[in-house]
């Protein structure tokens, strides 16, 4: 028997909450009712709320960009000392370094930008970001999880089963809310169809 999710409110622990699957937007939204720090990535958020029910409160940050521009920049230079952000002019700066045209950041450096910021890390430099970029370095990593509904659509939609329905992304949304809702592993398999057919039959072909 499937368990809906409970309120946020009628969870006691980390560990019952982690049973769950939650958007992005519903973490921040928790985080902001519970005047905690509401702006980052999934990851972040679900670290935030796992510290809250250790007892530990991440306030809003409020640490604001004291841009001290250094003058030169090296691959020591700490990236919060040298007014580093995700623009043109540190783009062309990384092409340079990594001989990459046109340069892209990349998500997992995005991810340890926000880490840097939220921790005031000042001992974190371009060399590390570096690091990050190529892959040799686990200070932060992008949480993948948020493409969870994504490959449960593209799951569903390569099952032949599929096509005995009218509205394929409908039906999926259907099947995927009970199993987000649920304990269970967040992906599809063929025995959702039989098990919520009732949920879905108005969709039979």
């Amino acid at each position: 028997m499937i368990e809906s999710r409970p309120k946020f409110d009628k969870i006691t622990s980390f560990d019952e909450f982690n049973k769950y699957y939650w958007y992005r937007e519903e973490l921040s939204q928790i985080c902001k009712l519970l005047g905690l720090e509401y702006r980052g990535t999934k990851q972040e958020l679900t670290y935030i709320i796992e510290q809250y029910f250790k007892g530990d409160l991440i306030k809003k940050s409020s640490i604001k960009n004291e841009k001290k521009q250094v003058e030169t920049i090296t691959l020591d230079t700490s990236l919060l000392e040298c007014g580093f952000s995700f623009n043109t002019h540190f783009r062309e700066y990384f092409s340079i370094l990594t001989d990459v045209s046109p340069f892209k950041f990349t998500a997992d450096m995005a991810t340890a930008w926000r880490k840097v910021k939220r921790e005031n890390d000042l001992s974190f430099t371009i060399q590390d970001m570096l690091k990050v970029y190529y892959g040799k370095s686990d200070y932060a990593k992008y949480d993948n999880s948020v493409c969870q509904w994504n490959q449960f659509l593209k799951d569903f939609c390569a099952d032949e089963n599929s096509c005995n329905y009218s509205n394929k992304i409908q039906v999926a949304a259907i099947l995927w809310k009970e199993v987000r809702d649920s304990k269970n592993k967040k992906v599809y398999s063929r025995e959702l169809i039989k098990k919520y057919e009732d949920k879905i039959e108005d969709y039979h072909k």
